[in-house]
């Protein structure tokens, strides 16, 4: 009886401890990440005028947050979306009577100016350039990948919200790249920190 007992108590002991080690937090309870295109320091984007093919396609806004464009010197760029960058380009081209009705196009190539940081059991750790459109699982990559010993199935998601607060999440990854939960899109200013797990 003593044996049967002990038996029991062994089996109860083990199934609570791997239920424990396999704990999955469910779907993340994070703000939807604030839209931040407006460009900084840093930021390099593409600009094409129809018709200019020999007009210089690619500009890396300075420290003090211009860039030079041919025929109208210096344009102070820092904190304006790419569609008035776009307006502040035409505009200085009629002005200065090199064309009469522009049509310029500008995508932005990479976001030097706003960073996600990766901290913790991952290979590079670090800052990396937000994206638009970069989820989770993408920064996690571009991180080297978790570590041997990571804990992938609670990975926290720092956010800073309104009112200069923030808020944590904790996420499965795990679930996330077994199709259980859908990834997570991340927001400028966001840290992901990576445990090591448990034994």
């Amino acid at each position: 009886m003593f044996r049967f007992v002990a038996s029991l108590l062994l089996f109860l002991l083990v199934t609570v401890t791997a239920g424990c080690g396999r704990s999955h937090p469910g779907a993340p309870k994070l703000p939807v990440p604030t839209p931040s295109t407006t460009v900084g320091p840093g930021d390099v984007f593409e600009v094409s005028v129809l018709g200019e093919k020999d007009l210089p396609k690619e500009y890396r806004v300075q420290p003090d947050g211009t860039v030079d464009f041919p025929y109208v010197d210096r344009l102070t760029v820092k904190g304006l979306e790419p569609q008035q960058i776009e307006e502040l380009i035409k505009r200085e081209l009629v002005d200065k009577k090199i064309l009469v009705n522009p049509q310029v196009t500008l995508v932005v190539k990479q976001y030097n100016s706003k960073k996600v940081s990766v901290i913790g059991a991952v290979q590079k750790p670090g800052s990396l350039p937000w994206t638009e459109g970069m989820k989770l699982v993408d920064a996690i990559s571009l991180a080297g990948g978790f570590t041997s010993l990571a804990d992938a199935d609670h990975v926290r998601l720092t956010r800073l919200v309104p009112g200069n607060k923030t808020v944590t999440a904790t996420i499965s990854v795990d679930d996330i790249t077994d199709g259980k939960l859908p990834d997570v899109p991340l927001q400028a200013g966001d840290t992901i920190k990576i445990e090591q797990r448990v034994f």
